[in-house]
């Protein structure tokens, strides 16, 4: 029985469509074709990082990412805000909790997200980032501080992500109910793949109240 369900951030509770757009403009290259780009790695199994190396060759990103900062200092920039939050994630945690389970965040995500994340006053129980903890999914050990902080074996935890790779099957791999939600470029991509298999697969966070509780 799934007695908690943990959530991935970036294309789960997060569209990533605005920053985005908002690094194509930042790197001077039409938006379709940075969205292109960002697609393109996901359909090839490239890390995200070959977008930018693409669309501006050289590009030292950390140090892109400092400039910006120095710049527009009270902007989002490469962040985001509750305005990125898809539709169904408030009424899809609140129906959760309601139903007793316990309802967590935890995804590879920089410091400042965590903030972000709290500003929304989500109806969740915790959230937490992959900096906080200094390890990375796909590593068990990202997986095994998921199983601590939700405060459940690994048995009755659901881990919820857009991606084969870096969420659900290293989820399972760690004894987790997997779920794969088929948003965002690598989301459906990967529902595409044989691999999906081995995982539950929805279109929306409404689906997983009856799907973890019958």
């Amino acid at each position: 029985m799934v007695r908690a369900v943990v959530f991935d951030v970036g294309e789960t509770l997060i569209d990533e469509t605005r920053i985005f757009s908002r690094w194509a403009d930042r790197l001077d290259v039409p938006r379709g074709t940075f969205l292109g780009l960002v697609g393109a790695c996901a359909a090839t199994d490239r890390p995200l990082a070959d977008a930018f190396a693409l669309a501006r060759p050289g590009l030292d990103l950390g140090g892109e990412i400092d400039r910006w900062a120095l710049e527009d200092p009270a902007g989002l920039r490469e962040n985001f805000d509750a305005d990125d939050l898809y539709a169904d994630v408030r009424p899809a945690l609140a129906a959760l909790r309601e139903a007793g389970l316990a309802v967590v965040v935890a995804g590879n995500q920089p410091p400042q997200a965590r903030a972000a994340l709290e500003a929304m006053d989500l109806p969740v129980d915790s959230i937490r980032t992959s900096d906080e903890w200094g390890v990375e999914k796909p590593a068990p050990e990202f997986f095994a501080r998921v199983a601590e902080l939700a405060g459940h074996p690994a048995s009755q935890i659901a881990y919820v992500g857009d991606r084969l790779d870096n969420d659900v099957l290293p989820a399972a791999d760690a004894g987790m109910r997997p779920v794969l939600i088929r948003r965002g470029p690598w989301g459906y991509w990967h529902a595409t793949r044989p691999e999906a298999a081995r995982v539950d697969v929805v279109d929306s966070l409404h689906e997983l109240l009856a799907l973890l509780t019958r």
